[in-house]
């Protein structure tokens, strides 16, 4: 299929700028495949389309804050640091602002007992610094970091999105962006879930910017994805393994834990267990060996995001209900609404 294939125009005034006031009262779109009908309801009536040996498969990654901003020794210059990968002790993959300000070499200080230097160059802004740092540097980055938060969100961060801009369940610190379909899920919410007899399965998927990267080629298989840190537990493998066994659907709370149960996918649709890097990128025609169902935000035009729920559906299907989701004001992206595909 062709980049143009996924392309839609979206009025500015649907990107959402802040979360809802209460987590589950975001609105939600029901498509079912199989005959294309479409469903208004309220988000905390998902559990209603959940059954009795369902599983619900959540992403139980945590944001951390990944932007820092310091000064480069001797000129002063200001300059933000984006923490994106950490590739082994002292060393991190990052980008750069302003790029043309920070050759190798350079350091750069964000206290007194906090400073990197820049030891590789690499394209489109991108950095490998060595950190120096006294005591722990994750206990460092969460006093002095800060939370980022999308570009289409036209504010700066403020104390609200420390809670909201991070699911109830997340856990394991390593994402710059947060699985936005979990968002919408409380607490309360997902008690009532288990006690309908719904498995809640966690795996972690630390999410990148990759996942975010703009497709510019219009052959979408000719796109490369950003490698992605994956884990799930041997007691999460057989917990998914049981529930299809017996005959209980999985349903993937995101696009992220979708593309973990596919990279970990036997053909005959179990699972394994494990950790490691994933670069799946899931485009029509794709056969989907472990998911039944998907809840998940609404997304950027010509993004890889739309086009694994257009792989997960149909093309038509989506884009269908991406018009009658603009025609009933329905907000989009991070901090919108959210779909329940099934």
């Amino acid at each position: 299929m062709q980049l143009s294939d996924f392309k839609f125009r979206l009025p500015e005034k649907l990107i959402a700028q802040t979360p809802a006031e209460v987590r589950d009262r975001s609105r939600l779109l029901v498509l079912d495949r199989e005959n294309g009908k479409l469903r208004d309801e309220q988000f905390f009536n998902v559990i209603d389309f959940l059954k009795p040996g369902d599983a619900l498969v959540i992403n139980e990654t945590k944001v951390f804050p990944a932007r820092l901003f310091g000064q480069k020794d001797r000129t002063e210059a200001r300059i933000e640091v984006f923490l994106l990968r950490e590739l082994n002790g002292s060393l991190w993959e990052v980008l750069v602002r302003p790029a043309r300000k920070v050759r190798k070499g350079n350091v750069i200080w964000f206290d007194d007992n906090v400073n990197c230097e820049v030891v590789d160059n690499t394209v489109s802004g991108g950095r490998v610094v060595r950190f120096d740092c006294e005591g722990s540097f994750h206990d460092a980055v969460e006093n002095f970091g800060i939370s980022p938060l999308p570009p289409y969100i036209k504010r700066p961060p403020d104390d609200l999105d420390k809670e909201r801009y991070q699911t109830v369940y997340a856990r394991v610190s390593g994402a710059v962006a947060a699985p936005t379909a979990g968002l919408h899920f409380t607490t309360e919410l997902l008690n009532r879930i288990r006690q309908k007899g719904v498995k809640i399965i966690p795996i972690v998927l630390h999410v990148g910017l990759g996942t975010f990267r703009p497709v510019s080629v219009e052959d979408i298989s000719r796109h490369r994805m950003d490698s992605e840190y994956y884990e799930i537990t041997l007691e999460s493998v057989e917990a998914i393994n049981q529930v299809r066994a017996e005959g209980g659907r999985i349903i993937a709370v995101g696009t992220t834990t979708t593309r973990v149960l596919e990279t970990i996918a036997n053909q005959d649709g179990g699972v394994r267990g494990g950790s490691g890097w994933t670069d799946i990128f899931i485009y029509p025609p794709y056969d989907f060996k472990v998911v039944d169902g998907l809840i998940t935000n609404f997304h950027l035009p010509a993004s890889t995001l739309i086009m694994l729920t257009s792989a997960f559906a149909d093309q038509n299907q989506i884009m269908k209900a991406y018009r009658y989701a603009i025609r009933k004001k329905y907000h989009f992206y991070s901090y919108g609404d959210a779909m329940l595909i099934v």
